[in-house]
């Protein structure tokens, strides 16, 4: 990895290295997507868990 970054920096064509970081930019949008749901499913399981135990107890 250290030597791809390294090569990207000495890399003289521009083209290159923004095709490289359109690339990183599409990735990281996409794993920020599949983050937030997966975030939103757990938070509605945990609150779904919660209701259950909360009307089991007679909160």
């Amino acid at each position: 990895m250290v030597k791809f970054l390294k090569k990207l920096g000495h890399d003289t064509s521009g083209a290159t290295a923004v095709e490289y970081g359109l690339i990183l930019a599409l990735i990281f949008l996409a794993m920020i997507g599949g983050v937030q749901a997966f975030s939103a499913q757990t938070i509605k399981m945990w609150t779904d868990i919660r209701t259950t135990i909360e009307t089991a107890v007679g909160a």
